[in-house]
C-alpha cells in the first residue's frame, strides 16, 4: 500500500522553499542571498523556526522511499533511476540554470552590465566560497539533487553489507527513547563532509536512519503512540532556539540538530495520522515536486530583482516574489514537462 504522506510531505516542504527563500531576501544572519534588501527581524525569525528540519525531512523520506523502491526493483534499475531523475537533471540544472542566479547576484551587487555569455564564462571560471552571491561558481539550490545522487548510490553499500531483512526484527523492538536519541548521530556526522553548512555526513545518516529505522512500520506507529508529547517537545525546542536566536543570534550546532530531529519526527506522525491521502492535487504536486526544486529559485531570485526594484513596500515585495515565483515555476513546469528531450533533463517522465 502506497504511503501517501511520504509524497505529501515531500511535496509541501519543497513548496516551502518559496516562502522560505523569499525571507531570505531579508535575512539578518549568516551570509546574505543572491538578491538582499535589508534585514527584517520577523522574517528571518521566521527561517530560524524552519531550517532545522524543512530539508532533513527530505533525506529521511528519500532514505525511506529508497527502502520501498528496493523492494521492488533491482540494484540495476535503482541506480539507473538515480542517472535519470537526479544526476540528469543536476547537470542539466548547472549548465541552464544556475549561471542566471549568479548573474543577477552581479547585477545587484556590483551593478554588472555585460551580458548572459560573458557572465556564464565567468561562473565557471571564478571559485569564491561556492555561495554564488558574488557570482562565483555555486551548485546552488542543486546541492541537494548532488548529495541525494551521492548518498543514495552510496548507501548502497550498507544495502548489500547489511540487509533491511536481516536487521527488521531487531529494529522492531527498539523503543521511542532510542528513536529520539538518533538526533545525536545526525548532530555528530554533521561535522563530516560539511562545506558551507552543507554536510554530506549529515545528509547520510538521515538517509540511512529513514532507510532502516523510520521506514520500519512498528516504529512510526510506536512513534505515533506518543505523538502528543512529540509535538510538544518540538514546540518547545523551537520556543527555546527563537528565544536563543534573539539573545545571542546564534544557538549552536546540537540544538539546531536537536530541534530539526524533533521537527522531523513531529511532520511524520502527523503527516501519517491526518495527511495519508490521494488527491488530484496531491498527485499532481507529487509529480512535479522535484521539477519544482530545480527550477524555482532561478526563477525567484530573477522575479526578486526587478521586484524590489520597483516597489519600496516589504510586506508587497514578499508576496509578489512569493507567490509569483510559485505561479511562474508551476508555469514554467507544466510546458516542459510536454517537450520531448527537454523535460528528461529535469527528470520528468512521460
Amino acid at each position: 500500500m502506497r504511503k501517501y504522506y511520504l509524497d505529501n510531505l515531500r511535496s509541501f516542504m519543497i513548496l516551502l522553499l518559496f516562502p522560505v527563500h523569499t525571507f531570505m531576501i531579508w535575512n539578518d544572519f549568516g551570509p546574505k542571498f543572491y538578491i538582499w534588501n535589508g534585514e527584517s527581524k520577523l522574517l528571518s525569525t521566521l527561517i530560524v523556526l524552519v531550517n532545522p528540519w524543512f530539508m532533513p525531512i527530505l533525506f529521511v523520506i528519500a532514505g525511506m522511499c529508497a527502502r520501498y523502491a528496493l523492494e521492488k526493483r533491482s540494484t540495476k534499475e535503482f541506480v539507473k533511476e538515480r542517472f535519470l531523475k537526479l544526476l540528469l537533471p543536476f547537470v542539466s540544472g548547472m549548465i541552464l540554470l544556475i549561471p542566471i542566479q549568479t548573474l543577477y547576484a552581479r547585477k545587484f551587487f556590483f551593478d554588472y552590465k555585460g551580458g548572459f555569455f560573458e557572465n556564464y564564462k565567468y561562473f565557471f571560471t571564478h571559485l569564491t566560497d561556492f555561495s554564488g552571491y558574488d557570482g562565483g561558481f555555486t551548485p546552488g539550490h542543486l546541492w541537494f539533487i548532488l548529495f541525494l545522487f551521492l548518498i543514495s548510490l552510496f548507501s548502497l553499500i550498507f544495502h548489500k553489507l547489511l540487509p533491511y531483512d536481516k536487521v527488521k526484527d531487531k529494529i522492531s523492538k527498539m523503543n521511542v527513547w532510542f528513536v529520539l536519541g538518533l538526533f545525536l548521530p545526525v548532530w555528530l556526522f554533521y561535522y563530516i563532509g560539511n562545506v558551507g553548512g552543507f554536510s554530506l555526513g549529515k545528509n547520510l545518516a538521515l538517509y540511512l536512519i529513514g532507510f532502516y529505522i523510520i521506514s520500519n512500520d512498528s516504529i512510526m506507529d510506536k512513534l505515533e503512540k506518543n505523538v502528543k508529547w512529540i509535538v510538544g517537545i518540538w514546540g518547545i525546542l523551537e520556543i527555546a532556539l527563537v528565544l536563543a536566536y534573539y539573545q545571542w543570534s546564534y544557538y549552536g550546532d546540537l540544538a539546531v540538530n536537536l530541534v530539526g530531529w524533533f521537527g522531523v519526527l513531529t511532520w511524520l506522525v502527523l503527516g501519517k495520522r491526518f495527511w495519508n491521502r490521494e488527491t488530484k492535487m496531491t498527485r499532481y504536486f507529487a509529480k512535479a515536486s522535484f521539477p519544482v526544486y530545480i527550477l524555482h529559485q532561478s526563477i525567484l531570485v530573477a522575479l526578486a530583482y526587478y521586484v524590489v526594484k520597483a516597489w519600496d513596500n516589504m510586506l508587497l515585495q514578499t508576496a509578489v516574489i512569493m507567490l509569483g515565483s510559485l505561479c511562474l515555476t508551476v508555469l514554467c513546469y507544466q510546458v516542459v514537462r510536454y517537450i520531448p528531450g527537454i523535460r528528461n533533463l529535469f527528470g520528468i517522465k512521460r
